[in-house]
């Protein structure tokens, strides 16, 4: 399968990657939530950025060595990375400018991603973005990826495309924009 050599090689990352900074990029000052970071801090621009940096991540592993190494890069900017899951968002109520979960939802179905927006919308200000990413399966590459996080151990929820907008609708939001990349569409969500 020729996703496995681009996953081997580190092309396949750079060929899905969601660069949600294109639809909103941090602005000086922000305080924005990175749900599902991962080392999202270490190797985005957040010091270009000047923005406030809140990590969300359900990995122990990703979590600690975020929380190890992130305030070593910038303890300003860097204001800790907690470990727990996407539905469980205990910040205060408007808390936050933007929102970001970018390679999570593909791993849930989208009843708990209502709960996950409903969540987001808590701790989101008014006026505050919220920017996440949805597999589009019917994309050439959308199966053999699923396969391929299969066999790494990660089970992908393939739902279909035309899911998304009445469910972010339902939840009081729209979308005001979004990108596609060979796998995902990147959405721009606002309440």
């Amino acid at each position: 399968m020729p996703i496995y050599s681009d996953w081997i090689s580190g092309v396949l990352a750079q060929r899905i990657a969601s660069n949600f900074w294109d639809l909103a990029k941090p602005k000086k000052r922000q305080k924005c939530l990175d749900i599902g970071c991962g080392v999202g801090f270490l190797v985005y621009p957040w010091r270009e950025w000047d923005a406030s940096f809140y990590g969300h991540e359900v990995s122990a592993i990703a979590q600690q060595g975020l929380t190890s190494r992130g305030p070593q890069l910038n303890s300003k900017l860097f204001k800790g990375c907690r470990l727990a899951p996407a539905h469980r968002l205990e910040y205060e109520e408007n808390f936050f400018d933007l929102v970001i979960s970018t390679g999570v939802s593909c791993y849930y179905g989208p009843d708990y991603w209502e709960t996950v927006m409903a969540q987001v919308r808590r701790v989101l200000k008014p006026e505050g973005l919220f920017l996440f990413d949805v597999i589009n399966p019917d994309l050439p590459l959308a199966e053999n990826w699923a396969i391929l996080e299969t066999y790494l151990g990660a089970e992908v929820n393939l739902t279909p495309i035309d899911t998304w907008k009445p469910l972010v609708k339902a939840s009081g939001a729209r979308i005001v924009s979004h990108r596609e990349n060979e796998l995902f569409r990147l959405l721009k969500v606002k309440w």
